[in-house]
């Protein structure tokens, strides 16, 4: 393994901002963060954490958590929200499949997933991150009403995604074939990855939805 990538994941289990799953202290850690806050957002398979920043800097009340399980993406969010002294940001190094572990009922107000892995496999639809098993665990954990926002440039996953909630008895609250072609769209949304400048630079087109659960 590089040395670089090594220090950085030596520096990542001393960030104060960081909770890895194989950390004893991992969830003192994130509840000593939360500290009661009864808004937090989730933004799911965050990579290097650029809309948990954004999210994070747009609602300076509300504690803003991003989610990845590979380690040295998520130092490059981490390491950004301390220089910047951006404190209501934090970062969970961790399998999603295992929210439930950290997360209690009712507890979250809203849940970003963007640009994930479209998983184009047949052998791989149970890890698409809209796979029913997924949307189980994102209703225990959200609170009632609350809102999921999914942004892709996949139309395999965009198609399957609003079938799978459909399935699910979810409602479509949003959605938005060609996200930049829209008259008009909230300013959350204009914010850009590293992966959505790629696809973009690409000529792909970006799809949103928005939907709920309960």
């Amino acid at each position: 393994m590089p040395r670089k990538k090594l220090q950085r994941f030596a520096e990542l289990r001393n960030f104060n901002n960081v909770a890895e799953n194989n950390q004893a202290q991992a969830k003192l850690k994130l509840r000593k963060f939360l500290a009661k806050n009864k808004d937090i957002i989730l933004e799911l398979a965050c990579g290097k954490g650029e809309y948990a920043l954004a999210l994070a800097q747009k609602y300076q009340r509300k504690k803003i958590i991003g989610i990845d399980i590979q380690g040295e993406r998520l130092w490059f969010g981490a390491k950004f929200a301390q220089e910047n002294k951006i404190n209501n940001v934090f970062f969970l190094r961790e399998q999603i499949e295992n929210l439930e572990n950290y997360f209690t009922k009712n507890s979250i107000s809203q849940i970003w997933i963007t640009f994930p892995d479209p998983r184009p496999r047949k052998s791989q639809i149970k890890k698409r991150l809209t796979n029913p098993r997924f949307l189980k665990i994102y209703q225990n954990i959200l609170k009632n009403k609350s809102t999921i926002h999914l942004k892709t440039d996949d139309d395999n996953f965009f198609a399957y995604s609003q079938q799978s909630v459909l399935d699910f008895s979810g409602k479509i609250n949003e959605q938005i074939t060609n996200l930049y072609k829209s008259r008009q769209i909230d300013e959350t949304l204009k914010v850009q990855t590293y992966y959505e400048k790629t696809h973009l630079k690409k000529g792909k087109i970006i799809h949103y939805l928005e939907f709920s659960l309960k």
